[in-house]
């Protein structure tokens, strides 16, 4: 893979970091504009190991060597914002690391001094910091629990490891008025984050902040070594559970405080879902109603699944599909599957002849994502529905948002030319020829066009789709829905050759660009359906769930489910799937054989095994709805809000 030249790549670079800073730090709460600006300054890349340097603007931690992790990013603001530091602060940083966080406290305060408990790690330090210029920050190799006593007091003191209770060094070492915050825990790997405010020589003020989980602080006043057992080679990593504490900030049941009587003790998690459940004991003769009526005046609502060969997903997706259709008036089903692929359903289904794609569809997934038993038998059941109107515009349509048919797309585009206007047609295929030696992989297109040894084709796949765009006032009056089509197909070339390009750089780009694209093309389905218009959307969870709300966009993704809340907002209902137990229809590589694979059991502290618990609690709770937006009781909204 060519390397980006080096301009560049710092461009680059300084774009991921202004995304770090607005997704991960000011989405979350950091409000303190000294704490966004310096870790919009610090190129944290320069202090990742080299094989990492894609990663460093990512919301996580990274292994630094010595079993150690560079902090999450956010995790490194929150404590800098918790430290309420002026430009003239004296700070003492009690875990040197990587470097990355002294420099972040370097652009707000005045010295800074760092201890670090492995030598390696504190010269690599220096030498990090150095490089970027960081010379009011001062490097010790030592035990960071006693603090360093020679350059004390300090107007703040943060320690990037837990320990079982504040180090008394550590309080002594701090200014009157001077903050620490500190992990601190029962255990080297349960902490709650603390901050101490000294207001005299001999009192201190306490506030919890959350529950984390730091590397353990080990030295003469922290843990000792023989206490913290560590695997040999394995990062453990200092990750952000929650602001506030307690079970809302964890959902960790183990440090909730005993009830002061059994009779008075407020219902769990699982207790207050058992409440709100509607039960679904079969599901074709499960009770709707209550969705229904929520979902009212949708625009568009959005099924989500959690596999992609689970034959109760499907099924379940379509039975709410045939009520919004027949009780709601939904006109529009919309799949995860590509353009060319599913108008072929929609020819069969609408009984009209708009053309598609020569070759058999559905050949790129796997056969029981979509040429499965249960869309069958929804396809089957749509086309007897369409049967009793007349009017094209009283039918159901079934398209695909997906833009991986680069080829068969082409060829619709040249056959719908060849039919209304040769000469164009000519042209179109010209322009398409810079694609055709990848016909058979077009992702190796992209890796081509990366190296530079193959001419990117963007700008002839473009000024194609703007040809069809300029001539759609002569094309669309006379056959509306294969210009229709024919400018979709156009459209998803058009998108197609970026991806396959993007798709080489990784990062969110190439994720960003096909939900966009699948987005784009919800739209456009609507906008030719009229204003009355209403669409069910089947996709994965990733794809339908609020990316916003969620790890992916800290991560700088964004996806359908977010872009049509910013669209449509409350209009936009969605719909996720999920399960404990079970079995899938899966592969143990693309292309393999299809298997039936055990689901492995939820994690522990998941949404999945919160609502699993609740179905152990009443023997009709083996399946249910659960309904978030304005719950009866709203209690158990509130303690869904925390982040599992």
């Amino acid at each position: 893979m060519q390397t980006p030249p080096f301009d560049q790549r710092e461009t680059e670079r300084e774009r991921e970091r202004e995304q770090m800073v607005q997704r991960q730090m000011a989405a979350r709460g950091i409000r303190d504009e000294a704490v966004l600006e310096a870790m919009a300054a610090v190129p944290r890349h320069a202090f990742v190991p080299g094989d990492l340097d894609e990663h460093a603007y990512a919301d996580t931690p990274l292994p630094i060597g010595q079993s150690q992790t560079i902090s999450q990013p956010y995790m490194v603001a929150m404590m800098a914002e918790a430290l309420q530091l002026e430009p003239d602060d004296r700070v003492l940083e009690i875990g040197t690391g990587s470097g990355y966080a002294a420099a972040v406290l370097a652009e707000i305060a005045g010295d800074v001094y760092t201890v670090e408990r492995y030598k390696s790690l504190a010269e690599s330090a220096q030498k990090a910091l150095q490089a970027q210029g960081y010379d009011d920050v001062h490097v010790r190799h030592g035990d960071g629990s006693l603090g360093w006593p020679e350059h004390a007091p300090y107007d703040g003191i943060v320690v990037a490891a837990g320990g079982p209770s504040i180090p008394e060094p550590l309080k002594e070492q701090l200014a009157i008025g001077g903050r620490l915050v500190i992990p601190v825990g029962p255990a080297p790997r349960t902490q709650k984050l603390v901050r101490l405010v000294r207001r005299s020589e001999d009192e201190y003020e306490e506030e919890n902040l959350g529950h984390v989980r730091f590397v353990p602080l080990v030295g003469e006043a922290g843990w000792q070594a023989d206490q913290v057992e560590q695997r040999p080679g394995r990062a453990r990593r200092s990750v952000w559970r929650g602001r506030g504490g307690g079970q809302a900030a964890t959902g960790d049941t183990a440090s909730r405080p005993a009830p002061a009587a059994r009779a008075t003790r407020p219902p769990t998690t699982p207790e207050l879902i058992a409440r709100e459940a509607e039960p679904i004991p079969a599901i074709e003769t499960a009770d709707l109603d209550g969705l229904l009526d929520r979902i009212g005046d949708a625009r568009v609502v959005l099924l989500g699944e959690a596999s992609h060969g689970t034959a109760e997903f499907y099924d379940m997706r379509a039975r709410i599909t045939r009520e919004l259709i027949a009780r709601q008036g939904f006109n529009v089903v919309a799949v995860e599957a590509d353009w060319p692929d599913a108008m072929r359903i929609n020819q069969y289904v609408t009984d009209t002849e708009v053309q598609a794609a020569a070759e058999r569809p559905f050949t790129r997934f796997p056969a029981w994502m979509w040429a499965n038993a249960q869309v069958l038998a929804f396809v089957e059941w749509l086309r007897r529905y369409n049967d009793h109107f007349d009017q094209a515009e009283e039918q159901v349509g079934f398209y695909g948002l997906d833009l991986y048919s680069l080829n068969t797309s082409i060829d619709v585009v040249l056959r719908y030319l060849e039919d209304v206007d040769p000469e164009t047609a000519q042209v179109a295929r010209q322009r398409y020829g810079c694609l055709s030696p990848w016909e058979s992989d077009p992702a190796a297109y992209g890796a081509a066009a990366l190296t530079g040894r193959y001419r990117e084709c963007e700008d002839d796949v473009v000024a194609m789709l703007q040809d069809l765009l300029d001539k759609r006032l002569s094309y669309a009056p006379a056959d509306g829905p294969r210009y229709f089509n024919a400018e979709q197909n156009a459209r998803l070339v058009t998108n197609a050759e970026r991806y396959y390009r993007l798709m080489y750089y990784g990062g969110a780009q190439s994720w960003n660009l096909r939900d966009r694209h699948m987005f784009e093309t919800l739209q456009a389905l609507l906008d030719h359906h009229g204003p009355q218009s209403r669409a069910v959307v089947w996709a994965h969870n990733s794809h339908l769930g609020n990316a916003a709300a969620t790890e992916m966009g800290a991560r700088g993704q964004f996806n359908v489910g977010q872009l049509s809340r910013e669209e449509w907002g409350d209009d936009a209902y969605l719909v996720g799937f999920g399960t404990h137990r079970g079995t899938v229809a899966a592969a143990s590589e693309w292309g393999g054989v299809m298997e039936i694979k055990q689901v492995m059991p939820s994690h522990k502290r998941s949404y999945e095994r919160l609502c699993h618990n609740a179905s152990q609690t009443a023997e009709e709770l083996e399946a249910f709805l659960l309904h978030l937006r304005e719950p009866d009781e709203a209690a158990v909204r509130e303690q869904l809000l925390a982040e599992r």
